[in-house]
């Protein structure tokens, strides 16, 4: 490989992290690895120690470097922490779905077991909420619909499967507010799932984990399946 070559004048601690981030991105140093110390990377992009330093602060806030006392700067991941997000954006509603229907599931199965009156109380708005949405539009059915899972996952009482499900939400709304109207999903059926969303709902009500997973399931697939075509 090519040595990383000396920097053009300002923003001189932008292109230092960025030529970095290029070098851990490109595999030239690895996770786990340690990165040359700062006055080789001083010398190789000709920049001073304090931009350097600078740089590393950046990269260690997007998560691909960390600095440990007294042994120097170790890689810690291949991309910024950042491109989550951006990759949920870019990913194909099939992925996605798959994806969501591993979180939502477990979140279902959880949440009829640890449940309770106040998240039962929010889960049956929602329901009706959702159903009342059949006489609006796509947007707002659609909002509606992801408005009831979210009570589930949130009955769940896992802070994690929260933030995993929000970071979701809205490439899901996107997807689905799209599609719906294309394939005119609702045409006929302004209610769409509503006997099946029900169904979840009476399983939390009676604490019946594996049948508020398989209606769930059962549901996220068929859905999956006309959104798809398969």
């Amino acid at each position: 490989m090519s040595p990383i070559g000396p920097l053009r004048p300002s923003p001189l601690a932008e292109q230092a992290a960025a030529r970095i981030e290029e070098q851990i991105t490109s595999g030239h140093w690895p996770v786990g690895g340690k990165l040359p110390g700062e006055v080789a990377l001083a010398k190789e992009l000709g920049v001073g120690r304090s931009t350097v330093r600078e740089a590393l602060r950046a990269l260690a806030g997007a998560g691909l470097v960390q600095s440990r006392q007294g042994a120097g700067v170790f890689v810690t991941a291949d991309r910024p922490a950042g491109d989550w997000a951006t990759r949920l954006r870019r990913a194909e509603l099939a992925h996605v779905y798959e994806v969501r229907t591993m979180v939502e599931v477990q979140a279902a199965r959880l949440a009829a077991t640890r449940r309770t009156d106040a998240d039962l109380a929010a889960v049956d708005t929602a329901l009706a909420a959702r159903l009342a949405a059949g006489a609006a539009d796509d947007a707002a059915f659609v909002d509606a619909d992801i408005a009831l899972h979210t009570a589930v996952v949130a009955a769940a009482h896992n802070p994690v499967l929260d933030d995993l499900f929000a970071q979701f939400v809205p490439v899901l709304r996107e997807h689905l507010v799209a599609l719906v109207g294309l394939l005119g999903l609702r045409a006929g059926d302004p209610d769409h799932g509503h006997d099946a969303h029900a169904g979840l709902v009476g399983a939390l009500h009676r604490a019946d984990a594996e049948e508020a997973g398989r209606v769930l399931a059962e549901e996220l697939e068929a859905t999956r399946a006309r959104l798809l075509g398969t």
